[in-house]
Parts: C-alpha cells; structure tokens; sequence
C-alpha cells in the first residue's frame, strides 16, 4: 500500500460483538467457546488502531450485545457499555441490525436507540421506511455505501400482530417442521437457511436497492452493500444465509456498480467471488475469538481496488473492482 497513491477514504469493520457480562460459554451447537467479557476488550483494540489509521467511519456488521443479556434484564446497560468503547473514537459508526438485537430490543426500540445511525449518513438518503431499517450514503465522491434490513421479512424481526410476522411464520414453517424452528430442517443444504435465527429482505426493500444500484450505475458509483446475514451460499455456511438471497443475488447482479457484500453472522467467516466480479466477505464473529487474537479489519478503498488489511482471524484481502 505504500506504494501506491493514498487511499480515497479509509474505513473500519467488525462483526458479532455480541458483548454481555457473563462467564464464557459455548455456542448454540455447544461446539465453539464464547467470549462474553473479552469480547469488549477486543473491540477496544480496534477501536485503537482504527483511531491510529484515522478511519473516516466504522461498520458494526450486527450482533453488538448478545441474546443472555435480556434474560438477566442488562440489555439496556450492555448496549450502554458498547456504545460507549465506539464513542471514544471520532469515527461515526453505522449499524447493521443481526439477530441479537430483537433477542434484546423491539424494532421500535431500536429505532429510537443509538443503532439506527441512519442520521450519520449525511448527504444521503433517510430510512427506506419507518419500519425498515436500511439506508444508503455517499462515504465519497464515486462512492456509496448500503446498509439492508435483513430481518424486513423475520419472525423475531417483526412485532407478532404485524402482517410481516405472519408472513415470515408461514414461509418458515412450510420449510422447517421442527417444533423449535432455530433447529434447522431435517435434511442438509441450502434449505438449512430457513430457522427463527435469520430473515430476508422484503420485496418494498429490493426495489428500492434497485432503484439505489439503478442511480449508482449512472453516476458510475463504486457500491458496497452490508447485511447482517450473507446472501452467497459459497461465503458462508448454509444455516446462516438470508431466506431469499437469490432475490437478492438477482439485484445485485444486474448492477455494474456493486463491487463487494459485506456480512456477518457467520462466525467462521468466508469468502466467495461470483461470476459477476462481486466479492462476497463474510466477517469472522469477535464473539468466537480467543482473547490473544483479534477479529477487525481496516478497509483502504482506492480508485482501483480496495484493500483489507485483517487483523487476528481477518485475513488480509485485495479486491479489484469487477
């Protein structure tokens, strides 16, 4: 990177926090360790160095507190606390909304909290709707940025009286037979997709990510997209892919302008280049990291690539433009 002329702008990113008071713990398998404590620790590094690096803006890809902390009546407080090691740095921080914040909070809760950054955007767009948590901004000239509501179309993303939460339980049921529907179907593959845990996009929020695409193309905008879930089954395991990514593949396909997806969710991470150049990255869950390590990554964006320099379990990636 010294090489070469400066970045256009510089960002940084981080995924599944998932931070709560408790003791370690395993995951929903019982077959990884959890971080609850340290997990802050490790947001603190990040928040360090992205300080050092002088990053224009951070992306918190969803899960920021975990599910326990409602059982033990600490959400508000551990929410409070995270928000709180992010504030130290003068970056804004914008927020994509995963699984863990409805264990925690309503959506009208979280409208009115610190998660919805849609107000830092700026010279961009408000939210989509009122009830639809996704937005869109310019980080620079040529540049966009857009965050989706992966949970539009969810059962523990919508209040049970709503036409939506009706929706989502049919399409999951005649799917998933299980009595507890975060238990994937019987059978393997993509149909694993379809447990209470994630969600999907609903038509309203894909027409007007076309719309969004449709603009960028014009002004031959670079666009990179963030979601809590992945949408490509090649980045990630099948039990964490949004309900109807192909919808959305079908989007982002059609646009010359859509250069990477960036998710979360899946805390192993992954990666995967489809056949229309677009980079699929899914980010390594801060969650899972054991506490010598780190899971953060610092995005240097260039008029002709963008770089990720990875810290800990991130690796470094170089990602040329389709």
């Amino acid at each position: 990177m010294e090489d070469r002329a400066p970045p256009v702008f510089v960002f940084g990113i981080i995924a599944d926090i998932q931070y709560a008071d408790i003791e370690d713990g395993l995951n929903y398998l019982r077959t990884r360790k959890r971080f609850y404590r340290n997990s802050l620790q490790l947001l603190r590094n990040a928040t360090r160095r992205w300080e050092e690096q002088r990053v224009m803006c951070v992306l918190q890809l969803g899960d920021i507190i975990d599910g326990f902390n409602k059982s033990r009546s600490a959400s508000e407080q551990a929410l409070a606390t995270v928000i709180g090691e992010f504030d130290k740095s003068p970056a804004d921080v914008h927020h994509v909304w995963g699984n863990h914040e409805f264990y925690n909070f309503c959506r009208e809760t979280l409208l009115a909290s610190p998660l919805n950054s849609a107000a830092k955007a700026g010279s961009g767009s408000d939210l989509l709707a009122d009830d639809i948590y996704a937005y869109e901004f310019s980080p620079a000239p040529g540049f966009r940025f857009v965050l989706l509501d992966a949970y539009d179309i969810s059962v523990i993303g919508r209040d049970e009286s709503s036409e939506k939460h009706t929706r989502s339980l049919k399409l999951l049921q005649e799917h998933n037979s299980n009595s507890d529907l975060n238990q994937p179907p019987v059978f393997n593959g993509l149909k694993q997709r379809f447990v209470k845990f994630n969600g999907g996009f609903s038509q309203e929020q894909l027409l007007w990510l076309d719309e969004v695409l449709t603009l960028a193309d014009q002004k031959q905008e670079r666009v990179t997209v963030f979601s809590h879930l992945p949408v490509h089954p090649y980045a990630t395991d099948p039990i964490c892919l949004a309900w109807n990514y192909d919808a959305m593949q079908s989007v982002l396909r059609s646009h010359k302008s859509v250069v990477c997806f960036m998710a979360g969710h899946d805390h192993d991470g992954g990666y995967y280049m489809d056949e229309s150049g677009v980079h699929h990255i899914t980010l390594e869950g801060v969650i899972e990291t054991r506490p010598d390590s780190n899971a953060f990554g610092t995005v240097y964006v260039y008029e002709d690539q963008v770089v990720l320099k990875g810290n800990g379990r991130i690796s470094d990636m170089v990602l040329k433009y389709p």
